[in-house]
């Protein structure tokens, strides 16, 4: 197995960030510094940041999740709006792209490198739904210019759909995302965009989920998925590496197999994660608890045999 995709395999990072960390010296094979293109084999002593990493038994993880707005889509413990501290799971995920910190919505997080550019890569043209509030009444001429494609940061938008739901709201379906794309969109027209919420990601819907909650993908939505991105490019040209952050542990890892505690043994049970801290409150409602915790750490507990996908779970 190519030394990348065995870093992202772990659910360490994705495999473009395992190429970054290889770049920079930070990896190394049976003591041995470890170049783009090597080979690992089974028993292999495969390190970062001379750390032993091990895809064994790695269960991988999709979780759907409703940010609120105020969180941050980045992996940065020094952000304290970080995604990460946000959800609280006890094992390393990441999140699928970006959704802005003043936006709200659907999120992937996931620890398999392996689909995150097959997901994102505007080539492969993953639909993406969002409803968008703007400062004064819509007309015409916005839904025309918005769904032909509009001139931001030095590019055309691709066309999109755009359909106006309200008087001053509208739905839109993208299948790229440029840096803050329907904002710039809305501003190159005389617009302000008041709220934006994204609804839908591929087949992925939101509903179900109030703000802060998340849940596992299902079987069916996962069987979707793959076929979905099964010969979709991963990688682009234009790709530029992110910046690695690495999560520190806490004393005391969960015992669950996943980490995350389920409500019930009975697989059909709605139960639901929640994001801590102060972004979520307590409430019971509809059969679902949330829950408020401190979530400062991180942990990597021993991976144990994998749940059920389509089970719901509360975060610790």
């Amino acid at each position: 197995m190519r030394l990348n995709k065995y870093i992202s395999d772990t659910g360490y990072c994705s495999r473009r960030e395992a190429d970054e960390l290889i770049e920079m010296g930070l990896v190394t094979i049976n003591t041995k510094l470890g170049k783009a293109g090597d080979e690992v084999e089974e028993g292999d002593d495969v390190r970062v940041d001379r750390a032993r990493i091990s895809n064994k038994k790695n269960r991988l993880i999709y979780i759907a999740l409703n940010k609120a707005t105020g969180v941050t889509s980045t992996t940065d413990p020094d952000d304290k709006s970080n995604i990460i501290d946000y959800i609280n799971y006890p094992k390393r995920i990441f999140p699928v792209g970006r959704l802005d910190k003043d936006s709200e919505g659907l999120i992937l997080l996931t620890n398999d490198g392996d689909i995150v550019n097959k997901i994102l890569r505007a080539d492969n043209l993953h639909e993406k739904e969002y409803v968008v509030s703007v400062d004064k009444p819509l007309d015409a001429d916005f839904i025309r210019r918005m769904s032909g494609g509009l001139v931001i940061l030095e590019t055309k938008t691709k066309p999109c759909k755009v359909r106006q739901i309200g008087t001053n709201k509208f739905n839109i379906i993208l299948t790229q995302g440029l840096n803050r794309q329907i904002r710039r969109m809305c501003e190159a027209l005389g617009y302000r965009v008041k709220s934006l919420k994204r609804t839908r990601i591929m087949h992925i819907k939101l509903e179900g989920l109030r703000k802060g909650q998340w849940r596992y993908l299902t079987t069916e939505e996962l069987d979707t998925l793959m076929k979905s991105i099964e010969k979709s490019e991963k990688t682009s040209k234009f790709a530029k590496p992110k910046r690695i952050y690495k999560r520190s542990a806490v004393a005391n890892p969960p015992s669950s197999p996943d980490g995350a505690k389920p409500t019930s043994g009975n697989p059909s049970a709605k139960s639901v994660g929640v994001a801590p801290k102060a972004f979520a409150k307590s409430a019971h409602s509809k059969g679902r608890t949330q829950l408020t915790t401190s979530g400062k750490g991180r942990s990597k507990p021993t991976q144990k045999p994998a749940s059920k996908a389509s089970q719901f779970h509360k975060s610790k």
